[in-house]
């Protein structure tokens, strides 16, 4: 059974940081992060491929690290420099012979 599960949101201050966290089960392979804020689109935010490449969004790079542990089958994603207008859900998605998302963790940047 393909499952995605993310981990690791929650409410912190600006200039604050978090660690995300992204368990897959049933073979699929997690291929990065995105992120939908209230009354918008889900966006893309991060990207991370077999070879460990990784690639992002303008608006998270030099903040936002994305990365891999293959044996926990794992992807994280360090957020550090968080702004308000990063408040979203975030959800990491994955793909096996179609494409699987999780349900999603809640990151609030507030004073």
């Amino acid at each position: 059974q393909v499952q995605l599960v993310e981990s690791g949101g929650g409410l912190v201050q600006p200039g604050g940081s978090l660690r995300l966290s992204c368990a897959a089960s049933g073979g699929v392979f997690i291929v990065g992060w995105y992120r939908q804020a209230p009354g918008r689109q889900r966006e893309w935010v991060a990207a991370i491929d077999r070879d460990f490449s990784t690639s992002y969004a303008d608006s998270v790079k030099g903040r936002f690290t994305i990365s891999r542990d293959n044996a926990k089958n794992t992807v994280y994603l360090q957020m550090n420099g968080l702004k308000p207008e990063d408040t979203a859900v975030y959800y990491c998605k994955g793909i096996n012979y179609g494409t699987y998302w999780g349900q999603g963790t809640q990151v609030t940047v507030s004073s």
